[in-house]
């Protein structure tokens, strides 16, 4: 299947995912863009605009007149959709899932008939086209399943299957939450993190990648996002929203590891450190 669309890394790209309704944190990453001279045409979200926070309208309205590319992450397949759910496979009954009931149904009430057909035309796929004719496929979750999670601690072999299907020599993507970068092979997985939600790391920063070519390869780097979180918290106590993510903000906890695998409960509340590797990008030989 063609790429609905394909993005140069000719210049700098910023990479970022799950603004999740945050408005601070939205306004902050994007402020960030403009001081790095990252133009909208070079700036990707990897999905889930729209999820735990107080400002679900207003987010989205930032984030449409923005420029920016977006991709459908499973907040906005749901939603356009009209779903009762956010499409993240939570058992029932746990706290994920029980807090999730609370914030979607804020979300549903706030988000207009012409976002929600904003959400619809989002595309599932892009792709980075790197100067020496590599690409990276940019998707949300999985390459078959958009709600699907996949960490630092996923099996190489798991990982390696997923770049496979995409038919590209990378992925970029979204939706668990917690960055990384992983050379698998000699292909390439990143998530560049969210911005809307701490990564579980005991602070209340957000993450986000900037990914720079040159003559040697594609420089990478995972760098964490500071923003007014307290301000964040207060629009989501005021918004009557549950407290669980509401005190992530300002612990960097969150509220349930369900969706954890064992490593990432192992670390949980240990400070990410920022990420700076160069990812070698070799050419290929010219056609005989």
């Amino acid at each position: 299947m063609p790429d609905p669309l394909v993005i140069p890394a000719d210049e700098p790209l910023l990479v970022f995912g799950g603004p999740y309704s945050n408005l601070q944190a939205t306004r902050a990453l994007l402020a960030e863009a403009a001081r790095r001279a990252i133009p909208p045409a070079r700036v990707i979200c990897t999905g889930d605009v729209v999820a735990y926070g107080a400002d679900a309208a207003a987010c989205c309205d930032l984030v449409m007149a923005s420029g920016i590319h977006v991709l459908l992450g499973n907040c906005e397949e749901n939603l356009a959709a009209g779903a009762v759910d956010c499409g993240c496979g939570f058992e029932d009954g746990t706290a994920c899932d029980l807090l999730s009931r609370a914030w979607y149904a804020h979300a549903a009430r706030q988000v207009t008939a012409a976002q929600r057909d904003w959400m619809a035309a989002r595309p599932r796929r892009m792709a980075v086209a790197l100067p020496d004719g590599r690409r990276l496929a940019v998707i949300h979750g999985g390459a078959g399943d958009v709600s699907r999670f996949l960490f630092a601690s996923s099996p190489d072999a798991v990982l390696a299957a997923e770049i496979a299907a995409t038919g590209c020599d990378g992925v970029i993507a979204g939706h668990c939450g917690i960055p990384f970068a992983r050379g698998i092979g000699p292909a390439l997985w990143l998530n560049a993190g969210a911005i809307g939600m701490p990564a579980d790391d005991g602070t209340p920063r957000g993450w986000f990648a900037v990914l720079t070519p040159d003559a040697g390869g594609l420089g990478i780097e995972i760098v964490p996002l500071d923003y007014d979180h307290a301000g964040a918290a207060a629009a989501m106590r005021a918004a009557g929203l549950p407290e669980g993510y509401t005190t992530a903000l300002r612990t960097g906890i969150w509220p349930s590891c369900d969706v954890l695998p064992p490593a990432e409960r192992a670390r949980r509340g240990m400070p990410i450190t920022p990420v700076s590797l160069a990812w070698p990008v070799a050419r290929r030989p010219a056609a005989a």
